[in-house]
């Protein structure tokens, strides 16, 4: 039987669909396939795609003619070429132009833009959306957009995270809550690129909420991004108790030593926040926006998005309520097994390879 080889392409590489890729990566590689990954070269530091046993190609983020060049090359002898998110999707279709290889995207989220920017995305999704052989959306609203846009094959592809081998051990959890000064009161904690639609003006907002609290919780924020400066301003000019963290390589530590995550977000398909958080019995308060429903069911305290007072008399209430926050722990868990595991990700991945080869 031939060798199936497939091309992975990651444009900017968000950490949900860059933590997809390479367990995708590696799983495919198990099971036989040739796979070589295409993204920016900073993502193999830190993803390590050349550990999983793929080939890696490293391609700038712009689409000019020599990151094109380099993509068209490396599509030389591909049975299936996958491209994660809406610029990957662009770039490997113009490099692919008129080759007859199937084109499988992945959206995993979706670009918020108004006025012109905004009306220049729906043009690349519908571009995208009509040239992708089959168009794989992580929640049932992306599905649905993809159809809207005009996919000929738009199917659920819900991608789950890959679950931390054996826990954390509550040591580490300690070590972290200890390093923020957060031993004798509550913590709550956020992850998210500080950039407008992460909705952590909102998250400030309802801080002010807690400043009534005795003790006051320390809410912790990691990520970076251009929103960094102003929010700081905030923090300080309102006394909030709000610390900004920067990029992390222990958020899994940090969310597992929260006595409440935090996902304040304006739209969110699957949110690695949300999945590790029910998967560690994290008490989170969302809000109901996207796929976080879908994704969480009845496993976490849902709010409206923007409304600061409800985001924090979501979360007063819970951390007056431990039997509350210890049945949520227990229902996130419940919820986290639902959800589909590596392999079976892998597998229908692969059965639509399988099914695109044969036709």
């Amino acid at each position: 039987m031939t060798e199936l080889r497939t091309v992975q392409v990651l444009g900017g590489g968000s950490a949900g669909s860059s933590a997809h890729v390479r367990s995708l990566a590696a799983g495919l590689v198990a099971r036989g396939v040739r796979v070589t990954v295409c993204a920016p070269a900073e993502l193999d530091h830190h993803y390590d795609f050349l550990g999983t046993g793929a080939h890696f190609v490293p391609v700038p983020r712009r689409s000019d003619p020599v990151a094109i060049g380099a993509l068209r090359m490396a599509f030389a002898g591909a049975d299936v070429v996958h491209a994660h998110g809406l610029h990957a999707s662009m770039r490997a279709g113009l490099a692919l132009g008129s080759r007859r290889v199937p084109l499988v995207m992945t959206w995993h989220t979706r670009t918020h833009a108004e006025g012109a920017r905004g009306r220049l995305i729906r043009l690349m999704e519908r571009k995208t959306a009509r040239a992708a052989a089959v168009v794989l959306g992580t929640s049932s609203e992306l599905v649905d957009r993809a159809r809207r846009r005009g996919a000929r094959d738009a199917r659920l592809g819900p991608v789950s995270i890959p679950a931390p081998p054996g826990g954390v051990p509550e040591v580490q959890a300690g070590k972290a809550r200890a390093e923020l000064g957060a031993m004798d009161r509550p913590l709550v904690v956020a992850v998210g690129a500080l950039e407008p639609h992460r909705g952590h003006g909102t998250l400030l907002d309802a801080s002010r909420v807690w400043l009534g609290h005795d003790p006051v919780p320390l809410v912790a924020v990691a990520g970076e991004g251009p929103q960094r400066a102003g929010l700081q301003r905030r923090i300080d000019t309102e006394g909030l108790p709000v610390r900004l963290l920067g990029r992390r390589d222990d958020v899994t530590a940090l969310l597992a030593a929260a006595d409440v995550a935090v996902l304040a977000s304006r739209w969110e398909a699957r949110a690695p926040l949300a999945q590790e958080a029910l998967r560690l019995g994290v008490p989170l308060v969302a809000t109901a926006v996207g796929g976080v429903p879908e994704l969480v069911g009845d496993a976490a305290v849902l709010v409206p998005y923007g409304d600061g007072g409800a985001l924090g008399a979501a979360v007063s209430a819970l951390l007056a309520d431990p039997v509350r926050r210890a049945a949520l722990a227990a229902a996130g868990r419940a919820q986290a097994d639902t959800w589909p595991t590596e392999d079976e990700t892998i597998a229908q991945v692969l059965s639509v390879y399988d099914e695109l080869c044969a036709r």
